[in-house]
């Protein structure tokens, strides 16, 4: 049955399922593979690409393109104003509040911003640790096996240094020298040099560090070693410094870090799953199960693009107002993280990305504590479990996989028109297919949740460790006595926190948005089969349980969880969402 074209948009639009006798089918046969295949052409020909909203790839165009993403922007704003009616309300009260932070003249008083605010938007607080710990080192080297588990990998033992330290410090530090630290494998590092190079705001300032961590052999923790400013005179600062020197390079590094965290968040994420859906929406019939699969996972995925460009990229928006880079030196910095490397799909894949850098099976000792592995691997198991199963139901065989004309269409498009990065050529087995699934839903929730959403305003934005830009230029000396006259003013702060809470999305807490209902959709589940569902059912029960263990986590006698001195929650699965949101 061919379908007409507003049929196929209103099916695209609210991801209706259609098909045999019980729901989605594969292919069965020749005469069925023209049958859907007709369907197919029509969508290929409403649903095209179009070029890039906000950087990165193609963005759809044509009638049902543009059709799909206002839905998407339609599903998308039905959360957004709800929520942002509570910044506006938290906005208030901070700003009617202004006596109460005493000028923000000291590191100090820039803890009096959470007393007593953010009621709305952030109604647990900071995470735990974060108002009382945060100028610990262990918090800030933690947060890159945590909040900010990205940017830093192990140097391997044959590397070049990137940068020398004083042996003496470095012993003092350390027990050990650089080069020692490197032929054991405990050297670690982290780079962001190239935000040197790109257009700068005005009256914000920022370094472009790089920086050393390394594992203690003594106490086996995760610790800093080194961070160098690559600005003006090139200072490197070290835990020997003074204490205002010290904190003070962590807050240098930490802008670096938070431009990085969310601009390669949108590169390693959202585009990477656009192109990917872009390209099975013109491969895959409606009634194929990888399709509906997928239009669960993809939810409001195509109103990300203008969203970003119309609220971070232009101009006067939030990466002109609040960050050292441009909106247009973001933008193009994400695209430019894209094709050299953050979009590659395969690459990316969970444990191939971590061993890839060396954080798991490294050629080192094994990190005594990683969070967020530790976290993200509990729900990793899980969805793969769940789509293994999926994949299992419609599929008996590795070649009912190879026979599948319109799987294989998928990889086809997506390598070809499409020009997905690292996409998969064919798919030759079930566990390819089990694969790549799980790779996206991962990317849609363990890896964007990580990084973005509730996570922000509750530890990776906290101030005044994680502010978006210096207010004074980056020292050429090393001397100063005063870490807050670089911090941001109350108007910057305020605004800091209205464009957190933005992505913050607390009403999704407890509700069939949380990640633990990914695969509990009747009008998914409707189309499938009592395996499926039986596996999203467990799914569900496992999120509930692992949800419970992460919110009865407390500090340890030595003040510790997970090896940090904060209690990190962003993964909980009953209040982060199911999809990539914003």
């Amino acid at each position: 049955m061919m379908h007409s074209p507003a049929s196929v948009i209103l099916l695209l639009l609210c991801g209706t399922r259609f098909g045999g006798a019980w729901g989605y089918t594969i292919p069965q046969g020749p005469a069925d593979a023209v049958r859907r295949g007709e369907a197919i052409n029509t969508t290929r020909a409403g649903f095209i690409y179009g070029p890039a909203v906000a950087g990165g790839p193609f963005y759809p165009s044509g009638p049902l393109g543009k059709a799909k993403v206002d839905g998407d922007i339609g599903n998308e704003q039905l959360e957004a104003v709800p929520n942002s009616a509570l910044v506006a309300k938290d906005i208030a009260r901070a700003n009617s509040s202004a006596e109460q932070y005493q000028g923000l003249d000291t590191l100090e008083e820039y803890l009096l911003l959470y007393q007593g605010q953010w009621a709305k938007t952030l109604p647990k607080g900071p995470a735990p640790g974060v108002l009382t710990n945060y100028t610990q080192d262990l918090f800030f080297s933690m947060e890159r096996l945590a909040n900010s588990a990205f940017s830093v990998r192990r140097l391997p033992r044959s590397s070049e240094l990137p940068f020398l330290v004083d042996g003496s410090i470095v012993s003092n530090v350390t027990g050990s020298s650089l080069q020692k630290l490197l032929k054991d494998g405990r050297l670690f590092y982290a780079d962001h040099r190239a935000q040197k190079s790109w257009p700068k705001t005005t009256n914000k300032f920022a370094a472009a560090c790089d920086a050393y961590f390394y594992v203690s052999k003594k106490s086996g923790q995760f610790l800093p070693l080194a961070i160098r400013t690559n600005v003006g005179s090139n200072l490197i600062y070290t835990p020997v410094d003074d204490a205002a020197d010290w904190t003070l390079a962590k807050i240098m590094f930490n802008v670096n870090d938070f431009f990085f965290a969310q601009t390669w968040h949108l590169a390693a994420t959202h585009e990477v799953v656009q192109i990917a859906w872009m390209a099975a929406i013109r491969a895959l019939s409606i009634e194929h199960p990888v399709y509906a699969l997928l239009n669960r996972l993809t939810y409001q995925l195509f109103a990300i693009q203008p969203l970003a460009q119309s609220f971070l990229f232009d101009n006067g928006t939030a990466f002109d107002t609040l960050f050292p880079i441009t909106g247009s030196g973001a933008r193009d910095f994400v695209t430019e993280l894209y094709i050299n490397g953050t979009g590659a799909f395969k690459d990316g894949y969970f444990e191939t990305d971590l061993k890839k850098r060396g954080l798991i099976h490294g050629d080192g000792p094994t990190l005594d504590h990683f969070p967020y592995y530790e976290n993200a691997s509990t729900i990793h198991k899980a969805i793969r479990n769940f789509i293994r199963t999926f994949v299992k139901s419609f599929y008996q065989s590795d070649r009912a996989v190879q026979s599948d004309p319109e799987l294989q269409a998928w990889a086809a498009e997506a390598n070809g028109p499409a020009k997905a990065i690292d996409f998969p050529n064919e798919f030759d087995c079930i566990d390819a297919i089990v694969d790549a699934l799980t790779h996206i839903a991962h990317l849609v929730s363990t890896v964007h949740h990580s990084v973005n959403t509730n996570n922000l305003i509750s530890i990776s934005a906290t101030l005044p460790m994680h502010p978006a830009s210096l207010y004074k230029p980056v020292p050429l000396t090393k001397g100063n006595t005063s870490v807050a006259q670089y911090l941001p003013p109350l108007r910057a702060v305020l605004a800091q926190f209205q464009v957190d809470g933005i992505f913050a999305r607390p009403l999704i807490a407890n509700s069939t948005r949380s990640l633990s209902y990914m695969f509990d959709s009747p009008t998914f589940l409707n189309g499938t089969n009592r395996e499926t569902r039986t596996a999203a059912a467990k799914f569900k029960e496992e999120m509930f349980s692992f949800s419970k263990e992460i919110q009865g986590r407390k500090f340890d006698k030595d003040g510790l969880s997970q090896g940090a001195p904060f209690i990190w929650k962003a993964l909980d699965p009953t209040e982060a969402p199911f999809s990539l949101t914003i």
